[in-house]
């Protein structure tokens, strides 16, 4: 069953919301002291080692989320990685660790309300658990929208809150701050610093949960790593400082047992503010941060069984899109069980519990990268490559390893039993509906096992997807592109033989070698990828730019007469592509035929391609309309300005170029001393931006 796609609708600022506010709540408001207690002025440092050790999984959670855009985020990554067995355990896992930590959000949020206003916590929770529910069966748009409103809230009020509190700290005397807050560092000694990092390092745990929701991300290339690191930069900033600012002032014994330290650090030197205002600001921003929490952690955790129906591995229902168009069962059932939990549970104990499968997780995103690489499997093509592989993955699984150990028994136990469990059910529920194994089958097929062609085809169409990207140069390759017209009767190794002449030629490649190339019995043979369209591709080694070969047959040509076409039917063909690219860059080939077939693959292509003209209508078809122009120098408009001006002269709006010109019927390729005449016709490409900025300038 093939089920319906979320809108991608989020932006930059909307990844940057999600991941701040998912990384907000307790481990700012509440942590700090009881951190403190366990290693003394030193959970700062404890903080700030946190926030650094985060970082291997960080970079390995952008590259995974940009090469697997998918709902369902940490699940849909194991499960393509490690297969459906570690799937399993890594969405129930994940679905029920962030459930737990949202609801204890909640919690957190009715808490700091009861400061001004008696209030049953609890029922605040539950109720607030129904509203961001709602709102996230709204829309996305409506959710990141209330989100963005909070984390600007949020990060507003602390920003302004640690600049106060720099202000008090260094209008006192730092020795001996130093000397009588900061001494000793280490309270409980090296053993007990560690602790107290695997104690706080869960409050960056929520920077990875925005890969949750990565179909709906624009450009998730971009904005997916770009918005994840603002999101930890901004974290660390304002937990390291922040609770600098609460060692420096506070004292030390009454620290170790507020559960409300920012506040209290805040009547230190936000006085200043009309009675109440230093704390009711305190409590805005604490309110925001744990609703943020809650919020994204509603809208991420619903995508989890989304991901998982989709694959078979739970009930279909879930995967189902409403007409608002979000996964409507998936949020239901989120809300419910966090409702259950809330009812039901001491939800702060068991979410502490839940914090060791979190690192589970972390050191299994870790180990998915070293698999995904390892695989070969060409169409792996992350936007975001991690840096420093494959050290820094295997780093951040021992880091993992060794802070599950201090994370202590129970929370190992709470671990195994869901493990166990996600395991029965994968057992007795759903191997038998599924067929895939996983990228790891792809490192067997390295040692001569099977490989998993399903997730070839998968990760093909995610390709096709995600577009172009900015440097691929697709309208420069159309646009000097080699058009050749035959008429039915032609062989096919006539056109494979002159074809190949023109790239080798423009290539500098042996002519017999690519003939050889695009007729031996393989992936390069043509393929049909359209109706009336088929497509030869071929990649060569060494350093060179793409290049086409356009085919038109207007009559139409059989598919018999390719030795090699797969077709069961005689269909007709009127165009054949050939495409001839390194091997060096093997994810560019791959996204230009993907992006190929898409244009190939619109209900007027066939059409438009029979009806051109002349060899430049041909390569227009193939261009995108809003990254090309055609215009003709006339001395009655504003292109006269171009008119017996050399190229090189000619000044466009950013990187466009002038590709082809077209001067009484023939074509021809300009250089930069070429001189513009009245009557040339001019394609020129460019960004979406510059040519619109070309077209304002034209028209004025």
């Amino acid at each position: 069953m093939k089920h319906k796609k979320l809108a991608k609708e989020l932006g930059l600022s909307d990844v940057y919301a999600i991941a701040t506010g998912a990384m907000f709540s307790s481990g700012f408001f509440l942590l700090p002291g009881l951190a403190a207690a366990e290693t003394g002025p030193s959970v700062v440092l404890a903080y700030l080692v946190s926030g650094i050790i985060v970082l291997p999984t960080m970079f390995s959670v952008a590259e995974l989320a940009t090469a697997l855009p998918r709902s369902g985020g940490t699940y849909y990554i194991i499960d393509r990685s490690l297969g459906p067995m570690f799937g399993t355990i890594g969405g129930f896992g994940s679905w029920l660790a962030l459930i737990l930590k949202s609801a204890f959000a909640l919690i957190g949020m009715g808490a700091y309300i009861s400061i001004f206003y008696e209030v049953d916590i609890l029922y605040v929770a539950i109720f607030l658990t129904v509203v961001f529910g709602v709102l996230n069966i709204v829309g996305a748009k409506e959710t990141t929208f209330l989100q963005k409103v909070l984390v600007a809230a949020l990060v507003t009020i602390m920003f302004f809150y640690i600049i106060q509190g720099v202000f008090k700290v260094f209008s006192l005397d730092i020795v001996n701050v130093t000397q009588t807050q900061f001494t000793p560092f280490f309270t409980e000694g090296i053993f007990g610093f560690f602790a107290t990092v695997g104690m706080v390092f869960v409050s960056y745990a929520g920077l990875t949960k925005v890969a949750s929701i990565a179909e709906e991300v624009k450009d998730p290339d971009r904005n997916i790593p770009l918005g994840m690191f603002l999101a930890i930069a901004t974290a660390v900033t304002v937990y390291v400082v922040g609770v600098y600012i609460m060692v420096a002032l506070l004292d030390p014994a009454a620290f170790r047992e507020d559960l409300t330290p920012v506040a209290t650090a805040g009547e230190e030197f936000l006085n200043w503010l009309p009675e109440p205002g230093g704390l009711i600001l305190v409590v805005i921003a604490a309110v925001a941060a744990f609703a943020s929490t809650g919020n994204a952690g509603i809208m991420s955790a619903s995508r989890y069984p989304m991901a998982m129906a989709r694959d078979k591995l739970i009930n279909n229902r879930f995967a189902n899109v409403g007409k608002l168009g979000t996964p409507h069962w998936s949020v239901l059932g989120t809300v419910a069980l966090m409702i259950f939990f809330l009812l039901a549970f001491n939800v702060a104990e068991v979410a502490k519990l839940a914090s060791a499968f979190q690192l589970l997780l972390f050191g299994l995103l870790n180990l998915a990268v070293i698999v995904m690489r390892e695989s070969r499997i060409e169409e792996y093509d992350p936007g975001f490559k991690s840096p420093w592989y494959p050290w820094i993955q295997i780093t951040g699984i021992i880091l993992s390893i060794i802070l599950i150990f201090e994370m202590g028994i129970l929370s190992i136990i709470f671990t195994l039993v869901v493990s166990i469990a996600a395991i029965v059910w994968y057992k007795y529920y759903a191997e038998d509906k599924v067929e895939r194994q996983g990228a790891i089958y792809h490192v067997h097929a390295r040692l001569g096992e099977h490989k998993d062609q399903g997730l070839e085809g998968e990760m093909r169409n995610i390709l096709r997807e995600k577009g172009l990207r900015q440097e691929d140069p697709y309208e420069e390759l159309v646009s000097r592109a080699d058009v050749l017209e035959y008429d039915s009767n032609v062989s096919y190794s006539t056109i494979i033989e002159q074809a190949s002449e023109r790239l080798s030629d423009k290539l500098g490649h042996d002519t017999e070698k690519l003939i050889e190339l695009f007729t031996q019995d393989d992936e390069n043979t043509a393929i049909p990828i359209a109706d009336g369209v088929a497509l030869n591709h071929a990649r060569i080694n060494g350093k060179i730019s793409p290049e086409l070969v356009l085919v038109r047959i207007r009559d139409g040509y059989s598919q018999d007469k390719i030795e090699k076409s797969d077709g069961e039917e005689d269909e007709k063909l009127h165009s054949i592509i050939f495409f001839v690219s390194s091997r060096d860059n093997s994810g560019q080939h791959l996204r230009i035929l993907a992006h190929i077939a898409e244009m190939v693959g619109s209900g007027s292509f066939l059409e438009r391609w029979c009806k051109a003209a002349n060899e430049e209508e041909i390569r227009e078809i193939l261009l995108r309309d809003e990254r090309f122009i055609r215009i003709t120098l006339t001395p009655d408009d504003s292109t006269q300005q171009y008119i017996g001006k050399m190229i090189k002269e000619v000044s466009l709006p950013g990187q466009s170029l002038i590709t082809i010109i077209r001067r009484n019927g023939k074509i021809k390729i300009p250089h930069g001393i070429t001189v513009l005449q009245e009557g040339d016709e001019l394609s020129i490409i460019g960004e979406v931006e510059d040519i619109n900025e070309l077209k304002k300038l034209l028209n004025k």
